[in-house]
């Protein structure tokens, strides 16, 4: 044999074979840890899973120009959503609206542009958390349904109907 058939591993040959190598591992790597990244912040698994039901629409009484509305709203999917409108049928503009308790007797609304809905949670409106506010039909009586679409960013427009009761019933 000679001389030049034999292989014989240099440094140089050893420095330029890790490099080669180096790539495709540094590139998986970034890979791996980017699709981690997107599965723990929520966006890999199953949809979003929307399911709206439970409405309830107060009953305004005197001479009130706005009542409220009232859902459940479930989220069975692998990824969350975000409610971000509610339209009613026949009624004008409505808003999302949080209620909050700042003293044994009072309490304080703000507006509302969004709200999220968690994978695998739901939220449940009352009056002294979520609720929409929806303008006085003079019409309504008690047991009217009246129809609303929940508007949401991923599972997109889901209609719920919400009986007419009285408040504290």
């Amino acid at each position: 044999m000679t001389d030049q058939a034999l292989w014989r591993p240099t440094r140089r040959r050893l420095g330029d074979t890790l490099l080669a190598a180096l790539a495709p591992v540094a590139a998986s790597v970034l890979a791996l840890g980017g699709l981690s990244m997107w599965t723990v912040l929520g966006n890999a698994g199953s949809p979003a899973r929307i399911a709206v039901t439970g409405g309830r629409l107060f009953l305004p009484t005197g001479d009130t120009p706005e009542t409220a509305a009232f859902f459940r709203i479930t989220n069975t999917g692998g990824s969350a959503d975000r409610l971000l409108k509610v339209t009613a049928t026949g009624a004008g503009a409505t808003t999302l609206s949080r209620h909050r308790m700042t003293g044994a007797r009072s309490a304080s609304a703000r507006t509302v542009t969004s709200v999220p809905v968690p994978a695998g949670a739901g939220i449940s409106m009352s009056p002294n958390s979520l609720d929409v506010i929806v303008p006085v039909d003079a019409d309504w009586r008690i047991g009217d349904l009246v129809t609303f679409t929940l508007h949401f960013e991923r599972s997109g427009a889901v209609r719920s109907d919400a009986v007419v009761d009285r408040p504290g019933r």
